[in-house]
């Protein structure tokens, strides 16, 4: 392994997030800070954020990350990346080392890393040089270091591909048996409209911001009802997720540890957050925590049911 690539260097910080360590905390008190769960939200095990700068999608994903710093307490972060390059075969994992910001330096799981390498070799391979032009993991990191600052991460940039599910379940297969308790999250935006995304099928922003929440509504159903297997299919078809597969693999993940259903925290879009509803473009966001009911018929060790 090349070993400039154990330390991966920032992309984002100073254009998706703060650069300067005392703004990016204000920030993630700003967007996580404040937000009490839902009374009734049982058992998170994990979650879907989106990726896009923080001053659009922070509190979005803040509020996921809120819940599950909170409530599950994890000690590793499981993170499925979206791909936004072409070309990659397989899932990407980024095996060992850490991951900086202007927060410090967060550790890789290389344990957890080395076991599902080890579990699933055809569905991933240590592949870190494949996270250096990526975004979509690391704006997650500093919520995770100034929120959970013990825990490590287990970065996984997911191409949208039928394997995403398999992986998902793979995940949780880990997941469960292992020793120390960890959480998943992964990482896509929704419908990209606009003239500036060659996609206005009902016109102008103004016009078209129906149509473009319909349309998210109904890939945000499949997450909800935990129906993994459709997700890439309806991405593909309506175009309505960046990131499909990890989305596709987050919601695997929570229906093999016997999730009960994914719970939308927060739905908006750019467009909403700026207020500007006769710009060029709007993308949709969404922050969804899959939470497992208590079942004890069901259950079995916290394992899968």
């Amino acid at each position: 392994m090349n070993r400039n690539l154990l330390t991966r260097e920032p992309i984002a910080a100073g254009r998706f997030y703060e650069a300067n360590r005392a703004a990016l905390l204000e920030d993630v008190e700003t967007c996580a800070g404040g937000y009490h769960p839902p009374s009734d939200l049982t058992r998170p095990v994990g979650g879907i954020v989106p990726h896009a700068g923080w001053m659009f999608s922070g509190p979005t994903a803040g509020k996921v990350f809120r819940v599950l710093s909170r409530l599950a307490a994890p000690a590793t972060y499981v993170l499925f990346g979206a791909v936004h390059r072409p070309g990659a075969a397989k899932a990407s994992l980024y095996p060992e080392g850490a991951w900086r910001t202007p927060l410090g330096d967060c550790a890789v799981d290389a344990a957890l890393a080395a076991e599902l390498l080890k579990t699933a070799p055809d569905l991933l391979e240590a592949a870190p040089e494949a996270h250096r032009g990526e975004h979509a993991i690391e704006v997650q990191v500093p919520f995770i270091q100034a929120l959970s600052p013990e825990a490590r991460i287990l970065p996984i940039a997911v191409p949208m591909t039928g394997a995403a599910t398999e992986l998902g379940r793979a995940v949780a297969r880990v997941i469960a048996r292992w020793n120390s308790p960890a959480v998943f999250v992964g990482s896509t935006d929704l419908t990209h409209y606009g003239m500036d995304y060659g996609l206005t099928a009902r016109g102008p922003l103004e016009t078209g911001l129906p149509w473009m929440r319909a349309n998210d509504a109904r890939i945000i159903r499949l997450a909800e009802k935990l129906l993994a297997e459709e997700i890439i299919p309806e991405a593909e078809e309506h175009d309505n997720a960046c990131g499909a597969g990890a989305m596709a693999a987050a919601t695997a993940t929570a229906a093999a540890l016997g999730a009960a259903r994914g719970r939308v925290l927060e739905y908006t879009t750019s467009a909403d957050v700026t207020e500007d509803y006769r710009g060029n473009h709007a993308v949709g966001y969404v922050g969804i925590v899959f939470e497992k009911t208590a079942h004890p018929r069901n259950e079995r060790s916290g394992g899968p049911s």
